[in-house]
């Protein structure tokens, strides 16, 4: 697909604008936007694959995502596995649906939304764009949407509170100044943020210098130690 023709299906949403869209097994491309994708993961979608799959965070590594860093690069980017089916179908798809639906990654509970952010003294400030894609047949639904009471029913808050906390980091002054991380710090990130299980040992096990205090529910809550993992990073990286 040429990028101009790509273009030509996004349009800007303005507050409160409304549009018809529901996705359901009964339209006919149902999971058809499961398939021949590049899925990134942010760390707050690995944390609810590891609930969905209820393996640690080193074996979800393993088995189902792909980590890819380019010298142009700054941050490692983290990707989804693709099953090799001649159509690169997502690993939790079948013909019923997903299969970790209630667990599924932001990107996509946000489908055919996409949404950007730019912070203003400390304020995130949110814009939405619509994908129409051809083959999408939810946009010939009744159902009426906005941006918000879209998001709202896909319960995307806790995914877009993660991902706007990541890119406190990610968009950094000092990243945009130029910025590149050592080795060490593209491990700990990785660790801290990816690999929370391993984290979250080490940290028991007093083999991770932290210059934050380490609040005791790290050890029971995943949401918590993210937090921390995030604030650790960002403290880490820009603090000194």
């Amino acid at each position: 697909m040429a990028d101009s023709k790509f273009s030509e299906q996004i349009s800007r949403l303005n507050p409160g604008e409304m549009f018809s869209f529901l996705c359901h097994n009964r339209v006919s491309c149902f999971t058809y936007c499961c398939r021949e994708l590049e899925l990134a993961l942010s760390p707050y979608d690995v944390l609810r694959l590891r609930l969905a799959t209820g393996l640690d965070s080193a074996e979800l590594h393993e088995r189902y995502i792909i980590e890819e860093l380019t010298p142009e690069d700054t941050f490692p980017r983290f990707f989804l596995t693709m099953v090799d089916d001649g159509k690169a179908s997502c690993v939790f798809v079948n013909d019923a649906g997903c299969t970790i639906y209630p667990h599924r990654p932001g990107a996509c509970r946000t489908y055919p939304l996409g949404r950007g952010t730019t912070r203003e003294q400390g304020q995130v400030n949110e814009q939405f764009v619509l994908l129409r894609e051809p083959h999408c047949k939810g946009f010939q639904e009744k159902t009426v949407q906005t941006a918000k009471s879209f998001m709202n029913s896909q319960e995307l808050a806790p995914f877009n509170l993660f991902n706007d906390r990541l890119t406190a980091i990610t968009q950094h002054q000092k990243i945009k100044g130029g910025m590149r991380l050592s080795g060490t710090q593209l491990a700990l990130y990785k660790l801290a943020l990816y690999d929370l299980d391993t984290f979250r040992a080490r940290l028991a096990d007093n083999k991770i210098e932290s210059p934050l205090t380490v609040p005791d529910s790290v050890f029971e809550d995943d949401e918590r130690l993210l937090e921390f993992a995030l604030d650790f990073i960002e403290k880490l990286f820009f603090d000194g």
